[in-house]
């Protein structure tokens, strides 16, 4: 995949302040529904205001609510969306991986057990390309990931790397593992060879409480900070600035982080409980401000849904996203 420099990234997101500075701006922007023509007036259309007023808002359609599995003893955190539509979720302090699928059906569950060690806790979960299933065990300081042998054929957790505090985790568009590590405010990333040995390892330091980490576009990689940022990363982790200084927006509490298929960075908000869109070269746009209690994870399905982890009523809520620029 080929790389972007820096110029040709923050171009795309200060697009939108050269819009608003200019003598004409345009005076609205529109979104199409992309199952109907943008000729017919059987379509949706959004009319967005003007860019510098209150941050544009649209309520997606919500399609269903998914209870947390019984038993969790918690409301859902940590969320994955496999390329198969698959949602992997930690939960509560059960010391399991629930798999399930998009309506809600459990698929079967994945114990957090180390023989020897005993169970543990995974506090977010990613999984591979390959399909290799990868937590962050926050209490012992671990990233582990489940590997099936002939001796262990229903899989046995294996310690690919030990970290102060490890929290969020995710995997970038080159198969690196990237996981946040709370205490010395860092990223750190690795791939995985045959062995699940530890490659290529890399840190980005610096950060101010990194919560939540999540693929960002053209390979980078989008940290949530705990006082009220969100940091972005290119493809060599070189800086490319934060969403609240390139756009403006006010953040609360930024918890889970992912990128739609159009490389906007979606955002969920814990503290303001809001969903945001952070679109390349528009302004930000509220996709959910109604409904959630207390966000944390946050997904976009293969099948265009978004899906969102909300530990305040113990709900996993999917709505219909799937909308493209007109």
């Amino acid at each position: 995949m080929p790389s972007r420099d820096q110029g040709d990234w923050l171009q795309d997101w200060l697009g939108e302040a050269e819009a608003v500075t200019s003598v004409h701006p345009p005076t609205s922007t529109s979104w199409t529904s992309p199952t109907s023509s943008s000729a017919t007036p059987q379509g949706l259309h959004l009319t967005l205001d003007l860019p510098g007023d209150p941050v544009h808002s649209w309520q997606p359609q919500l399609l269903g609510r998914i209870p947390v599995p019984e038993g969790a003893a918690g409301g859902p955190r940590g969320l994955h969306c496999s390329p198969d539509g698959l949602l992997f979720l930690t939960a509560g302090t059960v010391p399991c991986i629930h798999v399930l699928d998009l309506e809600g059906r459990p698929v079967c569950h994945l114990p957090c057990h180390v023989p020897g060690a005993g169970d543990f806790v995974p506090e977010d979960v990613a999984v591979t390309a390959a399909g290799l299933v990868v937590v962050s065990d926050l209490v012992h300081g671990a990233v582990r990931a489940l590997q099936h042998t002939a001796r262990a054929p229903q899989g046995r957790w294996v310690t690919v790397g030990n970290f102060l505090a490890p929290q969020g985790l995710a995997v970038d568009a080159f198969g690196r593992v990237l996981v946040t590590d709370y205490v010395p405010g860092a990223v750190h990333s690795f791939t995985l060879g045959p062995a699940l040995e530890p490659l290529a390892p890399a840190s980005i330091l610096g950060l101010e409480g990194p919560c939540w980490v999540g693929p960002g576009p053209d390979g980078g990689l989008a940290v949530s900070e705990e006082f009220g940022d969100v940091r972005l990363f290119g493809s060599a982790c070189q800086p490319l600035g934060s969403l609240r200084g390139l756009t403006g927006h006010s953040f609360g509490s930024p918890a889970g982080v992912c990128t739609d298929a159009a490389g906007s960075v979606i955002v969920v908000d814990e503290q303001q409980c809001q969903v945001t869109l952070f679109p390349r070269a528009r302004a930000p746009i509220c996709l959910v401000s109604e409904g959630l209690g207390q966000p944390l994870g946050v997904a976009c399905t293969p099948q265009g849904q978004l899906v969102v982890a909300d530990a305040g009523d113990g709900y996993i809520k999917v709505y219909q996203y799937h909308l493209e620029l007109a």
